[in-house]
């Protein structure tokens, strides 16, 4: 008869035991499903739709800036990422005009259309860019342009009767070309990267990567990697930007095994086994550019343009522009900068 309370008091002392449960951080609620067949259909599931349609109606800006020492085939790869030729050499750049001294920024704009969406491309190139003797300070005027390019948009949003739509020349994208030497990087790389990462989207690429074996071509990837990795340079698509689970597992597969991507361009056509590719002939055969067993071609086009096309600009408005507006604004004693009009009335009235 006594074994009944003895039991309960087991019980409380073993309820004390077990600690209480870790209040779980607030969660919003989640949705009940109403049940759409009680209700008929509503629609909502056009609003995909609506958006896409508007979208399509103003089409898209995707600005690219190439920067790399001459001969690395940097126009050859923009022309092969968008075949079409859309470099500054098929866009009449004379063969016999003087290649500038000292780098200067080319900006090329072209229409592009594919299945019914337009795309305003528009490709900056570098001429000119580590081909000095003394290369000090030679990514001062890029970081200048994309500087300007923010400066131009800011001054665009803060005018009183604004754009409904500004037009955006923001650098969204840089591809920085790296040199197959199968070494290190030179000190002009490691200096570029790190200055310029801090305000536009870096994507390492190594150049003419059919001129290394496999061997040299796996451990300069690595080699690259740690380089940047020493210097704290930090690269597209960057660490701290992952804004889920999702997007961080499919973004630390592209920063630990494809970064820098090793690539071959070439717009050139040849025929293999009766289909017409993009390659370079070799006396060895021929280089399928598209290629995966050849080159890393296909990851770096379906990487900026099928995968994070969109990703590249958010970053560009969300992070580098929102910090170039901050400082500017701060610095101005967060009044908005004074406008053109503004500036050329104060000086002729000096």
């Amino acid at each position: 008869p006594h074994a009944g309370p003895v039991e309960s008091k087991k019980e409380a002392a073993m309820s004390e035991l077990v600690p209480e449960p870790r209040q779980k951080p607030v969660v919003p609620m989640k949705p009940t499903g109403i049940n759409a067949s009680l209700l008929g259909y509503i629609g909502i599931d056009t609003i995909i739709e609506q958006m896409r349609k508007k979208t399509m109606k103003t089409g898209f800006d995707f600005n690219i800036m190439v920067v790399g020492q001459s001969g690395l085939g940097k126009s050859t790869l923009v022309n092969t990422l968008f075949k079409s030729q859309v470099s500054r050499k098929s866009s009449g750049w004379n063969r016999e005009e003087k290649i500038p001294r000292t780098v200067e920024i080319k900006a090329i704009g072209h229409v592009i259309e594919e299945g019914g969406v337009k795309m305003k491309l528009t490709v900056i190139d570098t001429p000119g860019f580590g081909d000095q003797i003394n290369n000090e300070n030679c990514w001062e005027p890029i970081e200048k342009y994309i500087n300007e390019q923010y400066e131009k948009f800011l001054k665009e949003e803060v005018n009183i009767a604004r754009k409904k739509r500004i037009p955006d020349t923001r650098v969204h994208c840089c591809l920085y070309f790296i040199s197959p030497t199968g070494h290190s990087l030179r000190p002009l790389d490691l200096e570029f990267m790190k200055h310029l990462s801090k305000v536009v989207n870096i994507i390492p690429v190594i150049a003419k990567a059919d001129t290394m074996t496999l061997e040299e071509k796996t451990e300069f990837k690595q080699r690259v990697r740690k380089e940047l990795e020493v210097n704290g340079i930090e690269f597209y698509p960057q660490k701290e930007f992952d804004e889920d689970l999702e997007d961080k597992t499919e973004n630390d597969k592209i920063r630990q095994e494809s970064m820098p991507f090793a690539v071959v361009g070439s717009d050139k056509e040849y025929q293999v086994n009766g289909k017409r590719v993009l390659g370079r002939k070799t006396p060895w055969g021929i280089i399928e550019v598209e290629n995966l067993n050849h080159c890393e071609f296909a990851l770096l086009r379906d990487f900026v343009i099928r995968t994070h096309l969109q990703d590249l600009k958010e970053v560009t408005h969300n992070i580098h522009y929102e910090t170039y507006r901050a400082k500017r604004l701060n610095d101005n004693g967060g009044l908005p900068p004074m406008t053109v009009e503004t500036e050329e009335n104060h000086e002729s009235n000096l």
